[in-house]
Parts: C-alpha cells; structure tokens; sequence
C-alpha cells in the first residue's frame, strides 16, 4: 500500500542554514510565518490569534534511509531507533511542531518560537489537544479562565443568564479577558475567551469579543475600582422594567431598598451592542455598581466576579419582590 502527501503550504522562518536550526522550537525557535495554498485557505476558518496548533511538516532535506541515530546528534550517546527519538531523519520525515498563532492574515498566520528551515514543506495543521495551552502566551492563567468558568455556571443554574445571552469580564492589568460571542454561559470551554486592551480594545488573544465587550471597556476605563463585571438578564427585573417606570424600580418600604437597591442605576434604552449604551453605562457606573440597561438586562461591577454575582442575586431577588406587590 503506498500513499500520497499533498503540500498545503510551507513555512517562512528566519534559518536558512540547516546545521543552525535550533533542535526544538523552546531551545531558539523564532517567530515564523506559515504560508497556506490559497486552495486550502477555507481550512483556516475558525483558528484565532492566541490558539496553540500543531504543525507538521515534511523534512524535505532529511535522510529517509537512517533508523538509528544518536540522540540530538551526540555520538557521546548511545544510538537508538528513530521512532524512539524526535530526529528529523526517518523513513516518513514528519515534524511536528507546536506553536501559537499571533496573527492571521488571510491564507498566513504569523506564530511563535519555529524552529524549522525556511521553506520547508507544510503537510497539515491541527488544532493542539491540550486544554491549558489554547490561550497563549500573553499571561493568561488557567485559574482566571476557570474564574470566569465557575461565576458563569452559577449564574446560568440560577437562571440569570440564558442560551448564549449575557457576558462577563476580569480585569488582567491593562487588558481584561473576557467571554467571547456566541459563548453558552453555562458550559463554557478555553476557547470561549478573547483578551482584550482596555485602552484601544485592540484584540491580545483569543477569539472575537462579545458584542458588548465595548461596555466592559467603558466600565473599566471609567471605574478603576472595578476589578470584575458581569452582564445578566435576570428576568424577574426585565419584568419590573416593564411594569414600573425605571426611576421607580426596586423602591419598597423595605430595608434592603436603602441597603441594595440604591447601589443600582439605570441607563436609557440604547439598541444591545451600541456605542451609545456602551457609554452610558461605562458613565452611569462611575457612581453606581449596578447598571440596568433599559429594556436589556443587568450590569454589575465589583473587586471579584463572585461579589458581582452577589448582587446581581440580590438585586433580582429585590426586584422578584417587586413585582409580587406590582400584581
């Protein structure tokens, strides 16, 4: 049985000299790009800057004939059979290299830390299977996304989010990670994540923003207390924003009124996703910690996105009140 390989591409990387290509792309491997057949392009649909993908390419120049070598070149070493080491002389002659996407322009992507000669042959591309490594390499910790993971699903089981509605965020420094469009909130996944610079909104990592991903920017940049936000539809204060006046939601003869019921403003009914109510809320929320966006939903800013939910709860819980003396 014999078997063809068709080339789909090949590399740009900075070595031209074989004898100087570092042995692993950890030991000197240098930004690179990968270049991709304008056939295959439809192929890269769905891959996004931050990703970690592994390469494999065809070792155009190795020997094919070799079954023993000495590891890593060093005849200090005892030999051992090619398919017990990474040695790019072998019958098949596959590198396989592990890299993370920093760019992507049209049918090229721009990765890290490549250690393969130029032009070498490009066979395939695959999408790395471990978990921690798809967001990469700008500082983003597992235990942030797994944050973010865990506010989510609480707040999904206590029905504040629905489907693929809502949106939360952490501050990380100058950026903030946050969940990416069409997320499901209640089984979210690494992939869900897009690290965003909150000054230009300029993308750092990930996939592509929630639509509202422009209001957690205007939070951040007018409220440097807010460390977290979450953005929910409870529907019990949907409900009370269609059966009372904004300006009168949430006031009750009741002490949780005065104690956290005034921490909620409201903004005007600009359209989900607009600058406008992007704005509105980022100015709303330099007095207030709690936003509710006119005929949308909920916003809350707090030092953790576990208090954010908190008083989303209570907020809701207030409003559930509500809207039992209403009917």
């Amino acid at each position: 049985m014999t078997a063809e390989v068709q080339f789909i591409g090949r590399v740009r990387t900075q070595f031209d000299d074989l004898e100087k290509c570092p042995k692993q792309g950890n030991e000197g491997g240098k930004e690179a790009w990968v270049e991709i057949n304008p056939e295959f392009a439809a192929g890269l649909t769905e891959l996004y800057v931050g990703q970690s993908i592994d390469l494999l390419t065809w070792f155009h120049k190795a020997d094919r004939t070799t079954l023993e070598v000495h590891p890593r070149g060093d005849r200090s070493r005892p030999k051992r059979g090619v398919f017990a080491t990474r040695s790019p002389s072998r019958p098949n002659p596959i590198g396989v290299h592990t890299v993370t996407i920093l760019e992507i322009a049209e049918n090229k992507l721009r990765v890290d830390l490549l250690e393969a000669l130029d032009k070498t042959p490009l066979i395939d591309i695959k999408k790395t299977p471990t978990p921690a490594n798809l967001i990469t390499p700008v500082n983003i910790r597992r235990e942030d996304i797994d944050e973010i993971t865990l506010i989510c699903s609480k707040a999904w089981t206590r029905r504040l989010f629905s489907g693929f509605n809502g949106n939360a965020s952490i501050r990380l420094g100058d950026a903030c990670l946050m969940t990416a469009t069409g997320s499901a909130k209640g089984c979210l996944e690494p992939k869900d994540f897009v690290l965003v610079d909150i000054a230009s909104g300029k993308i750092l990592a990930g996939s592509k923003p929630s639509s509202e991903g422009e209001m957690h920017l205007e939070i951040y940049r007018n409220q440097p207390k807010a460390r977290a936000i979450l953005h929910t539809h409870p529907p019990k204060i949907l409900a009370l924003g269609v059966l009372v006046e904004p300006a009168q939601m949430l006031k009750l003869p009741i002490f949780e009124t005065d104690l956290i019921g005034s921490r909620m403003t409201t903004a005007p009914a600009f359209e989900p996703g607009t600058v406008e109510l992007a704005q509105a809320t980022g100015k709303a929320a330099m007095t207030h910690d709690a936003v509710y966006m006119e005929k949308h939903g909920l916003v809350c800013w707090a030092d953790t996105l576990s208090h954010a939910l908190s008083l989303s709860e209570e907020l809701e819980h207030l409003a559930s009140i509500h809207v039992d003396v209403v009917r």
